[in-house]
């Protein structure tokens, strides 16, 4: 297989020198402190853009760097505010001191109350100091309370206290769900007499240009998004950046002058890193490519010649989700089996999804909820609608608990007291949609109760492209349209779509580990999932994170620390799980000894056996099973026949039978010429149910 060339364009730009560090240091945002420190207090006039790898981390850095240089606002005589340590504040204390009257200091010595007031504003700014930064920079106000894991006494030590003179830093945070309003700010004006500080995550690496950077500091981690290639599972680590990101991140200090590039690692471990980070079809799972090359006819996808090829491996487990989920179909030709695409399958590979999801969509057609779960779908395509009650800010730690408080009572409210409130975090994401439609998406009411507003904003376009599909693919007089004021779903809708959600993402059922069955060690709220070894928690901020429902389905699992978290989760009744979720059932042998019964509901002779789910058997409530259909099962169902328990109308009769109906299974029924007859009709014409 010919490999792709790897075509490097050179960008006008300025020089950058590279720094690296004689020692990789084991704590890089220590390293980054100290660094971004240095060139504030040396180095000559120039924005500085730090790499770290996430949220916490950014919040961290810059609750640090806004204590050692805060932006303090002090009053002038004149009336004018001005922040301490800028040039223009430098030139008005030394025209102040120029000013001063010895009448006026033997004034202030008598107790002149007002201008001994005037002085301390002038000096202390105390007054000022909330309201200039209340009224000239809220972006200080985001990150003002950010808890920081850096060690004062350590880090202060190796680079002292700041030079008396030196100038406020602004510093500003970036990452991808920073609303766009707060990112936009990297591009406005820096306030006069401060220097520019990003803190950003790898989406100033590629996706933008911040003007005015000189130094780029470069931590050589980066947060990634990883995926188990057998069972999907994702999770976000903590990995090194590759050469060409370590390239990219550099050239940022070259746009507008010659530039540095400080690496907080060694030469040689730069020298260690891969050249190219992986491309996406290696890394993500498989399975809406695999459907779409099986929906063109590619029957082998191993065969395909793929630019970067996925292993075999990954392949092969997509193949066999996509069969679990109905999309596709193993059948056996020539002694090689294939699995080839179903019309489910053909119908999920229209749309834009992953398999799951467009499966919950097709569903919804059948129990006229297509406009819920097409909301539902675009609530769970894009990243975090509703922001972490983790990441929210007040503008003091009081502030932030009682938001923390407020967001999480109304989520809790927004799932209601209803049967309804058993589809869990998804009946808050449908409501959240709704809050959002009746604020018209604005910013500053949305973010009140927590909502992201880029994420929603998001939601909404593919809302209005999945309703376009579907009403292209529809024959259906009446179209689906997207209602504003769309009403949640009552209680036997919300039953509906937990079933839904059962039937697409059965691969994601959890089960609540039981304590009282010798599992006392095991730590309380623990679940077990058929995709990992290790026990899984509920998220603290779902709302069934204190019901703990015995088994529950999730969209993903996530680690925060050392514990791995279910997100978007909904409670499931077990009973659900053989019918809907049969794929993943171990179902066992029936009984010889045991007599079947006719089930009304499934219309067909039947015995009970006993279920277990997925490869850890968790134990099901035994199901009635379909009897293989054998002579026995044609006599057992002409007892029923007879009975009248297929035929409602032939009980009348029964007494008026020459023998009773259990005659037809009895050893010597084959001696008696009515029950032969009788059998063989049923079986020459297929008879086994009623319809």
């Amino acid at each position: 297989m010919l490999t792709p060339k790897v075509i490097k364009v050179e960008a006008r730009q300025f020089p950058v020198t590279l720094h690296f560090e004689k020692r990789t240091p084991e704590d890089y945002i220590a390293s980054a402190f100290r660094k971004t420190c240095r060139i504030h207090e040396t180095l000559p006039p120039g924005a500085i853009l730090v790499f770290v790898t996430g949220q916490n981390e950014v919040r961290q850095l810059m609750a640090k760097l806004k204590k050692r240089y805060p932006v303090v606002y002090e009053t002038a005589k004149n009336g004018e505010v001005l922040v301490k340590g800028t040039k223009e504040w430098k030139e008005r204390k030394v025209e102040a001191a120029k000013s001063i009257r010895l009448e006026d200091f033997k004034e202030e010595l008598n107790g002149d109350d007002d201008v001994e007031d005037e002085e301390n504003g002038l000096m202390d700014g105390d007054d000022m100091n909330e309201r200039g930064a209340a009224e000239a920079f809220d972006d200080y106000e985001e990150f003002e309370n950010g808890d920081g894991d850096l060690e004062d006494g350590k880090v202060e030590n190796t680079v002292g206290p700041p030079p008396a003179d030196c100038e406020p830093l602004y510093c500003l945070p970036l990452y991808s769900l920073l609303s766009m309003g707060k990112q936009r700010r990297v591009f406005d004006e820096t306030p006069a007499g401060m220097r520019l500080c990003v803190i950003s995550t790898n989406v100033a690496e590629t996706s933008l240009t911040i003007p005015g950077v000189k130094y780029v500091i470069d931590g050589g981690f980066e947060k990634r998004r990883l995926y188990d290639s057998i069972t999907g599972v994702s999770r976000f680590a903590v990995c090194r950046i590759s050469q060409a990101s370590a390239d990219q991140r550099a050239g940022r200090a070259g746009r507008i002058a010659a530039g540095h590039a400080y690496r907080l690692y060694s030469s040689a471990v730069f020298q260690d890193l891969v050249k190219f980070a992986d491309p996406e079809i290696l890394t993500k799972p498989a399975d809406q490519l695999v459907l779409h090359l099986k929906s063109m006819n590619i029957v082998k996808v191993v065969n395909f010649p793929f630019p970067s090829a996925p292993d075999e491996k990954m392949l092969e487990a997509a193949e066999q989700r996509l069969c679990r989920l109905g999309a596709l179909s193993e059948s056996t030709i020539n002694g090689k089996t294939e699995a080839r695409i179903t019309k489910l399958g053909k119908t999920l590979a229209v749309f834009p999804l992953a398999p799951p999801y467009a499966k919950f969509i097709a569903m919804a057609d059948q129990h006229n909820l297509m406009s819920h779960a097409i909301l539902l779908i675009s609530l769970l395509s894009v990243r975090e609608p509703l922001i972490p009650v983790a990441s929210l800010r007040g503008a003091t730690p009081e502030e932030t608990k009682e938001l923390m408080k407020n967001v999480l009572k109304e989520r809790r409210r927004w799932c209601s007291q209803s049967a309804a409130r058993r589809l869990g975090d998804l009946k808050v994401l449908m409501h959240a949609a709704s809050v959002a439609e009746q604020v018209k998406y604005n910013p500053q009411e949305c973010e009140k109760v927590g909502l992201r507003v880029k994420a929603l904003v998001e939601a909404r376009k593919l809302r209005q492209q999945l309703t376009n599909i579907v009403n292209a693919s529809s024959k259906k007089a009446s179209a689906v349209t997207i209602d504003p004021n769309l009403p949640p779903p009552t209680d036997q809708q919300a039953q509906l779509l937990r079933q839904m959600v059962v039937a697409s993402f059965a691969d994601r059922i959890a089960r609540r580990v039981d304590r009282s069955i010798g599992q006392e060690e095991v730590q309380k709220g623990a679940y077990e999932t058929t995709l990992i070894k290790e026990h899984v928690f509920i998220d603290p901020c779902s709302v069934l994170f204190t019901e703990e429902p015995e088994f529950v389905i999730f969209q993903e699992i996530v680690q925060v620390n050392e514990k791995k978290l279910l997100t978007s989760v909904c409670s499931v009744d077990k009973e659900w799980l053989s019918r809907l979720a049969e794929s993943y059932c171990h179902f066992g042998d029936q009984d010889k000894n045991q007599e079947p019964k006719y089930d009304e509901v499934k219309d067909c002779v039947v015995k009970s056996v006993k279920v277990t789910f997925g490869p850890m058997e968790w134990e099901l409530p035994v199901e009635n099973r379909i009897v293989p259909h054998d002579i026995l099962m044609y006599r057992w169902f002409a007892v029923f026949l007879l009975d009248g328990l297929v035929f409602e109308k032939l009980k009348e009769f029964v007494p008026k039978l020459l023998a009773p109906p259990t005659t037809m299974v009895k050893s010597w029924a084959k001696l008696q010429k009515r029950t032969e007859s009788l059998l063989n009709r049923l079986i020459e014409k297929e008879v086994c149910s009623f319809f």
